[in-house]
Formats: C-alpha cells, sequence, structure tokens
C-alpha cells in the first residue's frame, strides 16, 4: 500500500511556508501602516500643526492592512484545489490572529449584522393621524385598522368595514371598556358579535363580521383579526378612530 506521508508532507510544508510568508509581508504592512501616519510638524512656528494620530488610528491603519494582506493571499488561493487552498488559508488566517487579535472575528461580526440588517429591516413608521399613545387605529376611509405599539405597528394593517350612512362609526379618542368574547346583539335579534372589544358606552366595538358589508356603527373585522384584536387589547387601551 502506497504511504501518503510524502504528499502530507509537501502539503504542511506549502502551509507552513505560506504562513511564514504571511507573516513577514503582514509585519510589513502593519509597519508602512504605522510609519505612513501623519507625523508632527518638524518645524517650530509652523503656520498649521497637523493633529497627532491617536492609539486607535494606528491600530485601526495597522489591522486595515493585515486585513487587506490577508484578502488578497485567499483570492490568490481561491483557484487552488480545496486539500491545498484551504490550510494555507487556515495558516494565512492564524497569521493574522497573532498579529491583529480580534479583528478578523469582528470583522465578520460586523459584516454579518449588516446582512442581517439588511434582510429584516426596521419597521418603518407609519405617518397617520393615529398617535403613538394608541394601541388600536382605525381609519374609515381607508376601510383598514391595525394594533400598535409607542406608534410601531405590531399587527395589521388588516381590512375592516364600519356604519353604514346614518349609523357611521364614531371618530375620535376612545378607550377599550369591556371585552366580551362570544358576544350577541340583542337589538338585533341575538346577531353574533364574536370577539366584541367595547370602546364606547353605546355599543360600539369591534368584533367578527363580514368587512364587505357595513355595519350598525361597529367595526367588523374577520375571524382571524377580531380575534387577534379581542388578544391583544385590554380594557383601558386607547383606540383612535379618523
Amino acid at each position: 500500500m502506497k504511504s501518503d506521508q510524502p504528499k502530507n508532507l509537501r502539503r504542511r510544508l506549502m502551509g507552513i511556508g505560506a504562513a511564514t510568508v504571511m507573516v513577514a509581508s503582514l509585519g510589513t504592512g502593519v509597519a508602512s501602516a504605522q510609519s505612513s501616519m501623519p507625523q508632527l510638524p518638524q518645524i517650530l512656528g509652523a503656520p498649521t500643526a497637523p493633529q497627532a494620530p491617536t492609539q486607535q488610528d494606528i491600530n485601526k491603519a495597522a489591522n486595515d492592512a493585515v486585513l487587506g494582506a490577508r484578502d488578497n493571499i485567499h483570492a490568490q488561493t481561491a483557484p487552488l484545489p480545496g486539500e491545498i487552498r484551504e490550510p494555507i488559508n487556515q495558516n494565512v488566517d492564524n497569521a493574522v490572529n497573532f498579529l491583529a487579535p480580534g479583528a478578523l472575528a469582528a470583522r465578520e461580526q460586523a459584516r454579518a449584522a449588516a446582512a442581517a440588517a439588511a434582510k429584516n429591516p426596521a419597521p418603518t413608521e407609519r405617518t397617520t393621524p393615529c398617535p403613538a399613545s394608541a394601541h388600536a387605529c382605525v381609519n374609515l376611509e381607508g376601510r383598514d385598522a391595525w394594533l400598535q405599539t409607542n406608534g410601531q405597528t405590531t399587527y395589521g394593517p388588516v381590512k375592516i368595514s364600519s356604519g353604514r350612512q346614518g349609523e357611521e362609526t364614531p371618530k375620535g379618542k376612545f378607550y377599550v371598556t369591556r371585552k366580551v368574547k362570544d358576544e350577541v346583539s340583542h337589538e338585533f335579534n341575538d346577531a353574533p358579535m364574536p370577539y366584541s372589544v367595547y370602546f364606547t358606552n353605546q355599543g360600539h366595538a369591534f368584533h367578527q363580521g363580514d368587512v364587505n358589508v357595513e355595519s350598525a356603527g361597529c367595526i367588523h373585522l374577520s375571524q382571524k383579526d377580531a380575534a387577534a384584536f379581542f388578544d391583544q387589547l385590554q380594557v383601558g387601551d386607547e383606540v383612535y378612530i379618523y
């Protein structure tokens, strides 16, 4: 059986050699970065003295030089077979971590955070008359409603219907007064009003109903949305309708 020892030895020597070259080149890069930093003027009485670099500036320049050299070597090894490329790159990264401790990890963390932020952008603030203090907002003209916390939408917007002509849903600021999950309307022949969340003392409420049919003043929601409003709104929560 043919031994793999010479082959493995060659790989190891290549990796060690690359790491040695890397250390030497990166050390030169660090020294170059440090020497290229602005120096204080040598002539006394110069009209404008450049600001001396801080230690943070020097460290950043040195780390940038190390990372730049590392990236160049990784780019050059990219076409190589994996069994050759990987040990070289690993030795290079080991050298980077020796010369600039934490710099490579910090850069990778920053890149990962930026990618996550781009993938999941922060919710944009809705520009509406509904105040940030409101927990539920209703846009009668737009025929939608949503739940929010500190002005940030947490549920919706969802489709609604509201009071028909002559029985319009009132506009303004209200507060949840009570909740009845399996409510019926005694005024309208015990018509079902599941997930009722009342916000006036005149019987106006959010509840499950046909969002394509106008109501007698209540806010109709689909079954799913009515259940969400019922679960998330509590007695005393502010409701704003405009």
